[in-house]
C-alpha cells in the first residue's frame, strides 16, 4: 500500500531552521500534487504548503510564504520543506500528504483534496 514518511522534525531555537522530507513509496510520485499541513496542539489541521507535479508551482499558507519553501526531487519520491526564521507558534506535528484532485479542483489547501497522509513528524520550537 501507499505509504508516505516524514522525518526530519525535532526541537529547534527561535529563528532556527529546520528541513522535512516526506519519503513516498507504492505511488506514481510524479503524478500527484504534494502538500504539508500541520496541527498544533488544541488546533484544527491547517495548511502550509504545497507543490505541483512538476515542481515548478508552489503554493503557501500566509504564515509559511517567506519562511518555508516546498521542493520536491521526483527522482527520489520525495517531498522537502526547508523552515527557516522559525517561530514558537510554527510549533506543531506536520505532516506529509498526496493528491490528485487538487490539480483538478485548482485548490490546494482543503484536507479533503488529499488522499494519502503520512503519520507526522513534530517541531517544537522553543522561545
Amino acid at each position: 500500500q501507499v505509504q508516505l514518511v516524514e522525518s526530519g522534525g525535532g526541537l529547534v531555537q527561535a529563528g532556527g531552521s529546520l528541513s522535512l522530507s516526506c519519503a513516498a513509496s507504492r505511488l506514481s510520485f510524479s503524478t500527484y500534487v504534494m502538500g504539508w499541513f500541520r496541527q498544533a496542539p488544541g488546533m484544527d489541521r491547517e495548511f502550509v504548503a504545497a507543490i505541483s507535479m512538476s515542481g515548478r508551482t508552489t503554493y503557501y499558507a500566509a504564515s509559511a510564504k517567506g519562511r518555508f519553501t516546498i521542493s520536491r526531487d521526483n527522482a527520489k519520491n520525495t517531498v522537502y520543506l526547508q523552515m527557516n526564521s522559525l517561530k514558537p507558534e510554527d510549533t506543531a506535528v506536520y505532516y506529509c500528504a498526496a493528491s490528485q484532485r487538487a490539480y483538478y479542483s485548482g485548490t490546494y489547501n482543503g484536507e479533503h483534496l488529499y488522499d494519502y497522509w503520512g503519520q507526522g513528524t513534530q517541531v517544537t520550537v522553543s522561545s
